[in-house]
């Protein structure tokens, strides 16, 4: 059986992207070029990003789709060019990359969830803001400079203590 993506046009997905590596930190130690990569892609073909965190191996992104389109495979597929452009190449490149002109920076498929609900919707924020201290990087989320959680707390939608207590937020997302 064949995967298929799902494509719905305005929707709100939630995306995992990562390196090839895992072992390299290539998104925190180039993060202006993430950011650039990101920042040229966006300006083009416009969404809304409700979360984002990058992880020095990873990053976890919710966006909105405009209406009537679908596109975020041409999105994602540009952002990874882009930044794979920008750096030096000193990664391993097998025979089938090589061949296909391809870096080997990240993994070829990445991870998108279509958004169901608000409780939905929520859970993966969550996810997204809780993502750095799961993984050990922090012990608080707002000690993580790479997150749009900081955006929330300068917002008022979330306090700079949250998520200290995990048993009191759900982060129950992929």
């Amino acid at each position: 059986m064949q995967y298929r993506r799902a494509l719905d046009s305005g929707a709100c997905y939630f995306f995992t992207l990562t390196l090839e590596n895992r072992n390299k930190e290539y998104l925190t130690q180039n993060i202006d070029s993430l950011r650039s990569a990101y920042s040229k892609v966006i300006k083009r073909y416009p969404v809304k990003t409700i979360a984002i965190v990058i992880m020095p191996d990873h990053l976890h992104a919710l966006w909105q789709l405009p209406v009537n389109d679908r596109d975020y495979a041409l999105r994602w597929r540009l952002i990874k060019s882009y930044f794979s452009r920008s750096l030096p190449i000193d990664e391993f490149r097998s025979t089938s990359r090589i061949a296909k002109s391809e870096r080997g920076i990240w993994q070829r498929r990445y991870w998108e969830h279509k958004i169901r609900d608000d409780n939905d919707l929520q859970n993966h924020i969550n996810y997204i803001h809780y993502n750095p201290v799961k993984h050990k990087y922090v012990t608080r989320a707002v000690d993580w400079r790479y997150s749009s959680f900081h955006k929330y707390v300068n917002s008022g939608a979330l306090a700079v203590d949250w998520g200290i207590d995990a048993v009191n937020i759900s982060i129950d997302a992929e």
